[in-house]
Parts: C-alpha cells; sequence; structure tokens
C-alpha cells in the first residue's frame, strides 16, 4: 500500500498545492469526486441500504463533511451509519487518524479507525489505496465506506447527502422517513440555488483564500459577496414565510449553505481574507437564518465543532499561516439568538 507518497496519487502534486504549481492563473481548481457509485434500493444494486453496512469517514473541520453528518443525525440514521472523525490536522500525507497520543481532541469518534482490518492504518489515504491501490487524486473528506465489500462507495458529499435523505427510509420511523431534502416540488429552485451557491459561496471561500495572485483574489472575493448579497436578500422575504431557504420546508439548500455561513466569521474572515463584511454585523437576514438553524434545530449544532474547525484551517494551510497561530475570536463563536442585530446592520439590511 503506498502510504508514504506525500504527495497526492499521481506522485507530482503536493497535498498541500492549492493551486497547481506553475499555474499562471493564480485560480483554486477543486478535484472532482473520483468514487461516484451510489447506495440503492434498486433490485440488484451492487450497494443496497442495509443496517450495520456502511461506515462514514469525516472531518469536523471540513463544511462538505459536515453535510453528511447533520443529514445523518436529522434522518435519525445514528444506529444506521456508523462514523468517525479524523484528526484536524491535513498534513503532507493527508487527512490522520487519531492516536492515544492525540491530547487535542475535542468532539465524539475522534479515533483510530474502527472498521475491522484496518488497523494498521494510520491515514484515510490508507482507505483510498485499499479501494483502489492506483488511485491518484487527493484524500478527501466525506467517504462513505462499504464494510462488507471493503471498498469505497463515494467521496462526493452532495451525492451521500442526497442518498443519506432517502435511501434507508426502510429502516426508519415514520417521522424520520418523511423528512426530505429534496422535495420534488422545490428540485427545479434547489438545482438554481445550488448552482450558484455552490460555485460563488461554498466554493467561493477558498477559491479566494487559495489564491496565489492578488487579480484572482480579487475576482473570486467581489463574486463571493455579491453572492452573499444574493442570499441576503432571499432570506430576508423568506423569512416571513419560515426559518429555511425556502420558508417552511429544510432542504439541501440549508443543509450546504449552513456549513459556509457558519465558518465564515470564525475562519474565512481573517484566514481566507474573505473580508469585506463579516456575518454577525453585514447580513442580519443571513445571521438571523444560521442563528436559528444553529440553536433551534439540534442537528446543526450539535455536529459543528469550532476548535476542530479553527484549529484545522489555521494550523495546516502553512503557505496561509506560516506560524501556524490560531486567532482567539470572533466571541462567541455563535451571538446567542436573542442578540440584537447592530444597529448600523439592520439599517443596511433595511435599505
Amino acid at each position: 500500500m503506498a502510504t508514504d507518497n506525500a504527495k497526492t496519487g499521481d506522485g507530482n502534486i503536493k497535498i498541500t498545492d492549492w493551486v497547481k504549481p506553475g499555474d499562471t492563473s493564480g485560480e483554486f481548481k477543486r478535484q472532482q469526486s473520483s468514487f461516484r457509485n451510489w447506495i440503492s434500493r434498486e433490485p440488484g444494486a451492487q450497494f443496497p441500504p442495509e443496517k450495520g453496512r456502511y461506515h462514514l469517514y469525516v472531518s469536523y473541520a471540513c463544511p462538505w463533511a459536515n453535510r453528511t453528518l447533520i443529514a445523518r443525525k436529522l434522518k435519525g440514521l445514528e444506529d444506521i451509519i456508523s462514523y468517525s472523525v479524523v484528526h484536524w490536522h491535513l498534513g503532507e500525507k493527508g487527512w490522520r487518524f487519531a492516536t492515544a497520543e492525540d491530547g487535542d481532541l475535542e468532539g465524539e469518534n475522534v479515533i483510530p479507525d474502527p472498521v475491522p482490518g484496518h488497523e494498521s492504518f494510520t491515514h484515510l489515504r490508507d482507505v483510498y489505496f485499499q479501494a483502489n491501490p492506483s488511485y491518484a487524486g487527493r484524500f478527501t473528506v466525506p467517504v462513505l465506506y462499504d464494510k462488507k465489500l471493503q471498498t469505497i462507495v463515494n467521496n462526493e458529499s452532495s451525492e451521500i447527502l442526497r442518498m443519506l435523505g432517502t435511501e434507508f427510509n426502510g429502516f426508519l420511523d415514520e417521522e424520520h422517513a418523511k423528512i426530505d431534502f429534496y422535495p420534488e416540488h422545490l428540485r427545479t429552485q434547489i438545482e438554481e440555488t445550488h448552482e450558484w451557491q455552490y460555485d460563488k459561496i461554498n466554493n467561493g471561500v477558498y477559491k479566494s483564500g487559495f489564491a496565489t495572485t492578488q487579480a484572482a483574489y480579487e475576482r473570486n472575493v467581489v463574486a463571493l459577496f455579491e453572492a452573499l448579497d444574493r442570499a441576503e436578500a432571499h432570506l430576508a422575504k423568506a423569512a416571513a414565510e419560515g426559518p429555511y431557504w425556502f420558508g417552511k420546508t429544510l432542504t439541501e439548500v440549508d443543509i450546504r449553505l449552513f456549513v459556509t455561513i457558519i465558518r465564515f466569521d470564525p475562519v474565512y474572515v481573517q484566514h481566507f481574507k474573505c473580508n469585506l463584511r463579516d456575518i454577525r454585523s453585514g447580513y442580519p437576514a443571513i445571521h438571523n437564518w444560521m442563528r436559528r438553524l444553529y440553536w433551534t434545530v439540534p442537528a446543526f449544532r450539535e455536529t459543528t465543532n469550532f476548535a476542530h474547525i479553527k484549529k484545522h484551517y489555521t494550523k495546516s494551510h502553512t503557505q496561509i499561516n506560516p506560524l501556524s497561530i490560531t486567532p482567539l475570536g470572533p466571541v462567541p463563536d455563535v451571538l446567542p439568538l436573542d442578540e440584537e442585530v447592530p444597529a448600523a446592520a439592520a439599517k443596511r439590511g433595511a435599505a
């Protein structure tokens, strides 16, 4: 197993090279996920839904992995799909598993690889090379793993989120089975929203933070805040109908946007230089929407770990923060739900 390679599977690009060396555009280009199989209730499916068969490898720090943890808890899948959390530090060999010597691991299930047969696995890359010894690419989370066939089913967060939303309903009580993150009557609107939010917001913070030229940074950070302005305007109107993006209905949009917004003030403002405004003083409608999810829906709060989030970004991205100093603020990480929006921000939101 090629666990001594400190680069991606192609052997040429370092895991920590967020922009390909020699790329004069300075643009961060996200790798496409490689494992794209589906858990399906269809007869004869290679990966049918089964209780206890599948395992999620996640990071509390990673917004893409956080999506799947929220969905797992919202759907009541805790006894159906197991999970474990990698150490918050992303080093030259990628995500590593926790060890008995680690003393800085807040949160549940931050443990060595618990899957039987993986006792020698020290890094997530070991799981990737078990599934495909010729794998060439980054070793990303989340990973949906099949313990029965000992292979990776899928490592694309949006697809895992959708699978968790439907394919295990046969094991759930009526209350959890009826939760639908992708209701048919909203699908067109959901897909339209995903398209601009993914590119400009979810990935936009990374394109801003990992840019290696001033032009690339400015281009992406301006686009990011234009998209946030668009989200603010939408949520200001939607709030009259209910607490979610589509009023009374919680959908994939809430899950996918939340994981970026909850990290915005603690990390992206300072670390990724996304500092034209912050959320708490610059976007009252987004701020209220985020806080309602965090404080009133346990699945959002209980899967958010600010210690992992802050340490991962500030101590893993040494090309951005060479001394690995982690800022203490903002304080608190999330304001209480009844905290008033600053007058200046409220005035701006009404303008």
